[in-house]
This record gives structure tokens, sequence and C-alpha cells, in this order.
């Protein structure tokens, strides 16, 4: 009932991108179940590496385990195809060249001339890795961490310096520069961004977060 709600506000209000991260199968099964007869009206974007093991979320480079986790996907949501595959979650350049190298790029691109796949994506929080990627010429998307306090950080292997407080202790000033980099290739080369993160968790609309002070939902969007 709660799935059924957020897709008939969605649709009501003109909203048609959904991020399917989270590999929870009573969440897809019950998000197939409402987008019966309006499954055309939305961009789905699901990910490859994000599977379910043992009752839990599981981040995964075992080809198998990605296949089965897509075809459960595919299944549990209805459909046939996917707007976007996500590889999910490189955050450093050495798990990119795994990626590209291996079994699971051949998976997307195979996917891709199938037409199961509109287009190919991977997700970071590492501006190295996500250049590195697009650079490529073989993702199509990109989903990255941007909001305005991220910006401000260095790259990083480790996602939780993104939030560490006490990196935000001295004054931060200007994008960081391999960031703004990242953006302008991106859009010089034609490859879309998603967006995550845009509140930082929650946290940017807090006193209490980042930015010594709380900004509000559309400064964070704009």
């Amino acid at each position: 009932a709660e799935v059924n709600a957020f897709i008939d506000l969605m649709e009501q209000e003109g909203v048609n991108c959904i991020d399917l991260y989270s590999p929870n199968p009573e969440m897809r099964t019950a998000l197939g179940h409402a987008l019966r007869g309006r499954r055309e009206k939305f961009v789905l974007q699901g990910h490859l590496g994000a599977v379910w093991k043992d009752g839990q979320y599981k981040k995964t480079r075992n080809i198998e385990e990605v296949k089965e986790g897509f075809e459960d996907q595919l299944n549990r949501l209805e459909t046939d195809w996917l707007e976007i595959g996500m590889i999910h979650y490189v955050d450093s350049l050495e798990d990119w060249h795994t990626v590209e190298k291996g079994p699971i790029m051949e998976y997307a691109m195979e996917l891709k001339k199938k037409g199961t796949l509109k287009s190919v994506g991977m997700s970071s929080h590492n501006p190295q890795a996500a250049m590195a990627a697009v650079q490529s010429g073989k993702i199509d998307v990109l989903m990255f961490s941007i909001n305005p306090c991220y910006d401000l950080m260095p790259a990083s292997e480790d996602v939780e310096d993104l939030w560490n407080e006490k990196n935000y202790e001295k004054p931060l000033t200007n994008m960081d520069p391999e960031r703004q980099e990242l953006y302008e290739t991106c859009q010089r080369m034609g490859v879309g961004i998603t967006v995550m993160k845009a509140f930082g968790g929650g946290d940017l609309l807090s006193d209490l977060g980042p930015a010594g002070k709380a900004l509000t939902p559309l400064q964070c969007l704009h």
C-alpha cells in the first residue's frame, strides 16, 4: 500500500525516475505490482552488483551473483528492460579497473546490445574513479554524490570522509577542482548524471550539518 501511494503521487506530480539500489526482494515485488499498467511512464535505474544475501544488502563483484540478482530484479519488477543499468558503488580506481576489464562490464554491454538495458551507468562517490569511467567511453550515465558540502571535499576512497565532521572544521571555499572537472567532462562527453545524496542523508537540512546552518530542500536541489 505504501509503495502504491508513492507511485500514485509520483505519477500525479510528474516525477518519473526511480533508483533501485536496494535489492530488498519485498520492495522490488511491491514496486512491480505498483507499476502494473504504467511501467512506460517511469525511468528505472537498477544496479548490477547490489544483491540480497542472508536477509541483507551485499555489494558483490561475483558475476554469478550479479546475474542472479539482476534477473531476479527484472522478474520482481515484472519488466523485460531497464532504462539504466548501474554498475554498483565503484569508489576506487582499483575497483573500476576490476569492473572495466572483467565480466561485469562484459555482461552490462551484452544486456545493452540485447536491449535489456537502454543505457549503462556507474555509481560512485569518488571523482577519480568516476572520471576514469567517464573517460573510458563505456558509461552513458554517472550516479554521483552532489551537494553544496560534498562538492568542497577532495577525492577519497572512503565514502565516510564526505560526512566526517572533522573534514569541515577548517574553512573551505570553492568546489574541489577534480569534481568540477568531472562535471565538465560529463557535460562535454554527453554523459548524464543522476544525483544522489542531494540532502547529505538529511544532514544538510539540520543546523548541526556540515554547512553550520540548515539548508532548505530547494537550495540543495538547485
